[in-house]
């Protein structure tokens, strides 16, 4: 398969997308970029054209997203709403959940969070409880009731429904498998605590508590037996836009630190022309470049409908550009020294922000046990 992994529409995006970061800047407005993004077409398009996208796909999306994350603003939501969300819903979802939800979400004027991780389950999607049974007495039509609890599920203030993974029991074999509904966040027993996070960011960490939740039939998107098809549909897109997030950001901070070390000056010479200050940068520049390659390459098989092959790849991207993110960041700070604390430079946040790549939407550790054990062929130890 012959790869072409940025085209002359995409040189064209990332340059637009680069000035409309620009304008906006650090320490913008979030509401107000989201808006502007959506009104310029930038949110929606991996989004159909026939339901007010682009006609795109990831690799679009995340060059929008590594664009505004390299102007120092960042739209998290954009992993969740457009890039999970948005994918499943126009992928498997019925003709009418597409008509209901996907024009708003690609001109930002709804948003829909994402509702997978559970506090005994973590990365392992098999331990999922949230579970969703028949409403054989609640309605006529035959709709669902889902019980459990989610964590660490970004932006459901801000969001008009969640898509919640649940797990259904198989009729055949009695197993639970897993199953993606809409939750409207308005319904009743589905409630919502914030997180306290030390990390500072616009969208807002929360515990989401499902009780008795009532859905109706029409609430459940794809097919009922599609089990895991469906879920890493959504998830291979997450690592991808993760990915663009960290490379995004680890460009941002390694801007501050080149521009510092050009002009930065105490003996004859710029700091950047010694090389305990150049090299450290030249190789965090090397490893960024290295983990965007992954990125197009994971975005390239997935639209291409390679979703075997995108898996793999967005995994390994999603792990090279968490690495490179938090070497370029943890650099940038160095090379800067006290400077790179100060509010000025936009530094010191990052420092926790970026190890948020590296843990979320998953470990650095479950990735490396999904190659050992399914691209090397090594045994499990779990």
């Amino acid at each position: 398969m012959n790869l072409i992994l940025e085209t002359e529409e995409h040189t064209a995006l990332r340059t637009a997308v680069a000035a409309l970061g620009r304008r906006h800047g650090r320490g913008c407005d979030p509401e107000a970029l989201w808006q502007e993004a959506a009104k310029l077409g930038y949110l929606g398009v991996n989004l159909p054209e026939e339901h007010g996208g682009g006609g795109g796909g990831i690799a679009e999306l995340s060059i929008v997203l590594e664009e505004l994350g390299a102007a120092g603003c960042p739209l998290l939501m954009m992993i969740v709403s457009p890039a999970i969300c948005g994918t499943v819903i126009a992928r498997f979802g019925t003709e009418d959940q597409r008509r209901a939800w996907l024009p708003g979400l690609a001109d930002g004027s709804r948003t829909m969070a994402f509702g997978i991780t559970e506090p005994d389950a973590g990365s392992n999607s098999h331990r999922i409880t949230t579970t969703a049974r028949r409403d054989a007495d609640g309605r006529a039509d035959g709709g669902w009731i889902l019980t459990g609890r989610k964590v660490f599920i970004s932006g459901v203030d801000i969001a008009d429904a969640t898509l919640v993974v649940g797990r259904t029991e198989d009729a055949r074999t009695g197993k639970l498998k897993p199953c993606l509904f809409i939750v409207p966040r308005d319904a009743p027993g589905f409630t919502r605590s914030r997180i306290d996070m030390e990390l500072h960011a616009h969208e807002k960490q929360f515990e989401l508590v499902l009780d008795d939740v009532r859905l109706p039939a029409d609430a459940l998107v794809g097919e009922e037996d599609a089990g895991l098809l469906q879920l890493f549909a959504g998830l291979n897109p997450e690592r991808i836009m993760t990915a663009a997030f960290a490379v995004g950001m680890g460009r941002y901070a390694l801007d501050q630190a080149i521009a510092y070390a050009r002009e930065r000056q105490v003996w004859q010479t710029p700091i950047g022309a010694h090389q305990a200050i150049a090299h450290p940068l030249a190789q965090a520049h090397i490893e960024l470049e290295l983990a965007r390659l992954m990125m197009q390459k994971a975005a390239a098989l997935y639209d291409a409908g390679d979703d075997i092959a995108a898996g793999e790849a967005a995994n390994m991207a999603k792990y090279a550009a968490g690495e490179a993110c938090v070497k370029a960041v943890d650099q940038a700070v160095h090379t800067l020294g006290g400077n790179g604390l100060t509010r000025e430079y936009g530094l010191a946040s990052l420092v926790t922000a970026a190890r948020v790549s590296r843990i979320a939407p998953v470990s650095r550790e479950m990735i490396l046990n999904y190659v050992s054990h399914q691209t090397l062929g090594l045994p499990k130890s779990y």
